[in-house]
């Protein structure tokens, strides 16, 4: 699967703020919950990944062209 990237993936978010361009080839993963961080009072965060990564998760069916 060549197009096995994150830059192909539905659930790959480019994280434009506010209609701003994106940042460098990294965006957010949507595909699992936010993760929790250590302080009590920390906000979740979605995992940051690079365009060009993958997962084991990716299939065609997931693919950002639908």
């Amino acid at each position: 699967m060549a197009n096995a990237k994150c830059e192909s993936c539905k659930y790959f978010d480019e994280h434009k703020v506010n209609g701003a361009a994106a940042a460098a080839d990294e965006g957010l993963c949507r595909f699992n919950p936010p993760v929790s961080q250590p302080e009590p009072k920390g906000h979740g965060l979605w995992p940051v990944v690079g365009a060009a990564d993958w997962c084991g998760h990716f299939t065609p069916a997931m693919s950002a062209a639908e």
